[in-house]
């Protein structure tokens, strides 16, 4: 995913303020998703829906006002409740400016544990 960094994203320094990252994970996993023909609404609207279980962030290199990054996701390892995503992120130039992982568990509207759907399940074993 292509990512333009906006001065919105960034604090008084001008580099990307470190939160927003996640928000950059979170848009990147929803296009590696609808890329497989599962959208985030769609899942929700049928009572699946994903918990982060655990966030990890490596910081290498700040981001800064007007460059435009390139996330790269794919899923390192997934059971029959969890996806793992693992990510980099480049600048333009091709600069490392992170690596992480978002551990997801599957959960119903109730925000309990449930099986991931053989959907997903099948879109990630095609990988």
């Amino acid at each position: 995913m292509k990512r333009r960094i906006y001065y919105y994203d960034t604090d008084t320094s001008g580099a990307v303020y470190h939160a927003n990252y996640l928000k950059y994970l979170e848009e990147t996993r929803s296009e590696y998703l609808e890329e497989r023909g599962l959208t985030v609404k769609g899942l929700l609207e049928r009572g699946v829906g994903f918990a982060v279980r655990r966030q990890e962030m490596e910081y290498k290199f700040p981001a800064l006002y007007g460059d435009v990054l390139d996330i790269k996701a794919w899923v390192k390892e997934f059971t029959p409740y969890r996806i793992v995503f693992a990510y980099t992120i480049h600048n333009q130039d091709g600069k490392l400016i992170g690596k992480a992982e978002t551990d997801l568990v599957c959960v119903g509207r109730d925000l309990k544990l449930i099986e991931l759907p053989a959907e997903i399940k099948q879109a990630l074993e095609r990988e």
